[in-house]
């Protein structure tokens, strides 16, 4: 196991491993440990009592955060004609159609964060599934990335958008902003998103739902959140 850098091992004895923080202490006192140089992003995860193998217990979907994440999110857009014309003026960073395509699967390019579609571009972008599914960057109706809308796409997504998914662990993980926000903000952003994940919560699923909280920014240690603290409903 690598060794952990000075800082990491005094914001490490700032915290109490033992404890379970109320959601807006834990996001204070990650605030308050030392940090990296840079903005560091601030992660929640949020283990779930479901078990992702069955198709009915899959937590997934897409919420726009109060306070943004902090960082311009680059949107390519598959669309035509009078579409094509609604995404540029909604701020899309990219438009187009086979012409996107075939840079994609030829040349490798990736310099994108999100990926929308009208439905009537869905044969071109079925094309690029081996490589967008991976990243997870194949749009998908349900998370609002196919969609006719593209211009409330386009602007959803410009503020903050973003996608959440059980994975295997049965573990949500999002970032949620960046150190430099407020602690109000991080609160806010961090209660959008449990209230959200509440309300999606499988009908198939036995006993307790949300298992634990834990909040940590890039380069430093968890802290974990008591899952009954008081939060505010989006």
């Amino acid at each position: 196991m690598a060794k952990k850098s000075r800082r990491y091992r005094e914001a490490r004895e700032r915290i109490d491993a033992n404890r379970l923080y109320p959601l807006e202490e834990a996001l204070a006192q990650l605030k308050d440990v030392p940090h990296a140089k840079f903005d560091e992003t601030v992660d929640i995860a949020i283990n779930l009592g479901v078990d992702p193998k069955h198709a009915d217990q899959m937590v997934r979907g897409a919420i726009v955060l109060p306070n943004g994440v902090g960082r311009s999110t680059r949107v390519l857009v598959f669309a035509k004609g009078e579409k094509e014309k609604e995404a540029l003026e909604a701020g899309a960073d990219y438009v187009g159609g086979d012409d996107l395509a075939k840079k994609i699967q030829d040349e490798g390019w990736f310099e994108f964060d999100r990926v929308i579609a009208t439905p009537d571009m869905m044969g071109v972008v079925g094309r690029l599934g081996r490589v967008l599914g991976p990243r997870g960057l194949m749009p998908n109706p349900k998370l609002g990335t196919v969609t006719p809308n593209v211009a409330e796409a386009v602007r959803d997504q410009k503020a903050g958008k973003v996608e959440y998914r059980v994975d295997k662990a049965g573990i949500v993980h999002c970032g949620i902003g960046k150190v430099s926000f407020e602690t109000e903000k991080l609160w806010e952003n961090a209660s959008a998103l449990i209230d959200v994940i509440l309300k999606a919560k499988p009908a198939s699923t036995k006993g307790t739902y949300v298992k634990k909280i834990a909040v940590s920014s890039t380069m430093g240690p968890g802290i974990k959140v008591d899952p009954a603290s008081p939060l505010k409903v989006a």
